[in-house]
């Protein structure tokens, strides 16, 4: 079955936004993760950020990578059930870590950590409804 069917077969509670609703969300929150990411990167490897300070960045960004592949191309919820915590805790690491030094950083995470926020929510719901 293909990861549409299979998606759809799954228990999801009733509030579960709609593909193209979660589409459009992500097409607005990538690009200010590329430009804030970004910004932190090209700060560290310029030696004008420490590397701790792009730690978490790292971190979330392999993590938020790593989801649909786990989600959708193995199929295990339980791990992606881990992953989306994994996107989650690192939001609030990143906004305390680049806080001293890039205010405008930090408070521009605050979209993406709301969306993960529902999001991580709606992954645990269907994880543990679906076991």
């Amino acid at each position: 079955m293909s990861w549409k069917e299979w998606y759809d077969s799954l228990v999801k509670p009733a509030w579960t936004p709609e593909p193209g609703t979660i589409g459009l969300v992500w097409q607005i929150l990538y690009p200010i993760i590329l430009v804030s990411f970004g910004f932190v990167f090209v700060q560290a490897v310029r030696g004008r950020l420490s590397w701790g300070v792009a730690l978490p960045f790292l971190v979330n960004l392999a993590a938020n990578l790593v989801f649909t592949p786990i989600q959708f191309g193995w199929r295990n919820l339980d791990l992606a059930a881990v992953d989306i915590l994994v996107v989650w805790v690192t939001i609030p690491w990143m906004m305390a870590a680049i806080w001293p030094h890039h205010r405008w950083v930090a408070l521009a995470q605050v979209p993406y950590f709301v969306w993960v926020s529902i999001a991580t929510v709606l992954q645990l719901s269907i994880t543990w409804w679906n076991r």
